[in-house]
Order: C-alpha cells, then structure tokens, then sequence
C-alpha cells in the first residue's frame, strides 16, 4: 500500500503503540490480498509479552459469524431446518418460546429476554451455556412475537451453540474446529473452555481507567459462554475466514447472500441483521459488519464487498471503539 496511507494508519493506532498498554491487531485485505498488517502494544502486561497479528483475542461478539456458520453447515448436511422450532430441537426450553424459530434466533427476531438482564451485579461464578438455559426459565413470556421486531439477544447465539452440539452430536469446541477451523487452517483459533483448551498466542483482556491506569480484567461472569462469545482467534486466522467466506467456501454462494441480507419483518420493515452480520446500505454501497465487546476485550470486523475490501481490529482494551478505526481505515481505501 501507499506510504502515505500506512503512516496515517499508524498515527490512528498512535494510543496503543506502546509497550506499556494494552494492544491492537489490525489487518486489511483488499481483493483477496493483505494490504496491511501490524500490531501495537502489548498481548501481556505482566509478561512483557508484545502484541503480534498471531496474538489471539477474545472475538466476543464476533464469534457469532461462526455459531451462525454452524447452524447453516447444519442445513447444509439436512440435519436442520432454519424453519425448525427452537422448542423441538432443544430440550428444556421453556413453552413460552414454542413460536420461536431458528431463523429468529439468527437474526435476532427471537423476542427472548436477554440473559444478562437476569445475571447480578454480585455473580463471581462463570456461567456456562446450560446455565443460559435455566436463567431463561426467570421469565415466563417473551418481549415480542416472533419475526416482529428486532432486538439484540446473545440468548439467542448462546442457544444456537446448544443447538450445533445436540444435533451434531459433539460438543460445539469440537465442531467449530473440525467444520470450519480446521478445513480453513485457522491454526490457532480455539472455541476456549477453561481446563479444557488452550489458546496459542493469548491475549489477556486489561481495562484503562481516564487517568491512564491499567488493570487486568481478562474475565467476568458472562466470560465463558461460548455461542455468543467464546472464540479466540488472530487477525491472521481471520483473514482466512474472511476469504472463505468471501469465496463460499464452506457454503454455497447463496447460503452466504442470504447471511448477508437484511431481515424482513412481519411488519414489513427490513431489521438490518442477517446471519450473525449487520448488513446495511452505506452511500449506496453494501456494508458488512460486526463488533465485538466483552471485559477487556473490544473488535471489529467491516467488510465492503463491492470494494472487495475487509478491514479487521482486535484489541484487548475495554472500550476503545474499534469501528470507529475500521471506518477511518475504510476511507483510506475508496472505491475504484
């Protein structure tokens, strides 16, 4: 790429470019090519370890693309129906859901309650996915029909990965990585379960204060749920996924225009979410995108197909706004 542009790519990235906080990884690809790459920073506070583009993050939200590719695997193999009610396909969801679909749980449509709403402040134990399941029964109705309007739900994603392991017939970890890890070569990216899998090159999750102090907050008590959040991986590793996904690799060509379409309502209005993306029209442009927020941990992914164009940010910083890099980034590669 232009000289020009890697300096000003670097003077956005200037915050995290010391040893001395918390880092960023950060990768463009454009036509299929990486036009840049770098990272600042540091993986490791305490080890003094820098941040690399092999460093793997927490993806948090990012990881629904994935959960969402297994659900469509599923339908791919006739094992799944994305018209399947969520209540046939799960045991132990509670029969105030019987209307939901896994479509709804796709795309966000669902009506369920949040599980997060019912976690207190108090919490000091991580919950599982199971657990999600339990928390769902503090309720007894949803907050709108199905299909009817669109709220965010990592419920939903979280019962999606329950889902992939029930009708496959092995734990989720172990699907991600032999549908979609391994056949990619995404070598060091891991669905992470504590005392059962490790990641390579980890990042630990820091939060900075406004006086510039630094604590290590890697974890919380939502940290271990694995359908809406619990994938590590690399800006390395997500470039491979982003040319599959680009190419249809592990889906047909119109499996993937329908993840990467808006939602129709039954109200007739389009919801602006497709299969674990937001998909929206941007200056008359398709736009893809996704970020990603937990404890010490926040990314972005942005894709402007037609430019053939990815930008992807991971961070092991609280805050920090990502998206707002990618879109900085994106302006400096307009379209031909």
């Amino acid at each position: 790429m232009p000289t020009a542009d890697a300096h000003a790519i670097e003077a956005i990235f200037a915050p995290y470019n010391r040893p001395d906080v918390p880092g960023a990884s950060v990768i463009v690809l454009r036509s299929g090519h990486t036009v840049y790459s770098r990272a600042f920073g540091s993986a490791d506070l305490e080890a003094h370890a820098p941040a690399t583009v092999r460093t793997d993050y927490r993806l948090a939200s990012l990881t629904k693309a994935f959960t969402a590719m297994s659900i469509m695997l599923l339908v791919k193999d006739g094992k799944l129906s994305y018209d399947d009610r969520l209540v046939d396909v799960l045991p132990g969801v509670p029969a105030y859901a019987k209307d939901v679909r896994i479509s709804h749980l796709l795309t966000h449509t669902s009506g369920l309650v949040d599980y997060e709403d019912f976690v207190p402040d108090s919490q000091t134990t991580q919950l599982d996915d199971d657990d999600v399941l339990t928390l769902m029964r503090r309720t007894d109705t949803l907050n709108f029909a199905p299909g009817s309007a669109y709220h965010y739900s990592n419920s939903a994603y979280v019962l999606l990965g329950l889902i992939v392991q029930r009708v496959s017939g092995m734990p989720f970890p172990k699907f991600l990585h032999e549908r979609i890890f391994a056949p990619l070569h995404m070598d060091s990216t891991v669905a992470y379960v504590k005392g059962a899998s490790t990641v390579p090159n980890r990042a630990y999750g820091y939060t900075v204060d406004s006086a510039g102090h630094v604590a290590r907050t890697d974890q919380s008590s939502t940290s271990a749920t694995l359908g809406d959040g619990g994938v590590y991986s690399s800006v390395t590793d997500m470039a491979k996924w982003s040319d599959a996904l680009d190419k249809a690799t592990l889906v047909d060509g119109a499996t993937m225009r329908r993840a990467w379409s808006p939602t129709m309502l039954t109200t007739g209005k389009e919801s602006g979410y497709g299969y674990g993306w937001f998909v929206a029209t941007v200056n008359g442009e398709q736009q893809l995108r996704h970020h990603g927020e937990s404890t010490g941990f926040t990314n972005a992914i942005l894709k402007y197909p037609n430019r053939r164009l990815t930008i992807i940010v991971l961070t092991n910083r609280t805050g920090g706004n990502p998206w707002d890099i990618a879109d900085r980034i994106a302006a400096l590669f307009p379209a031909e």
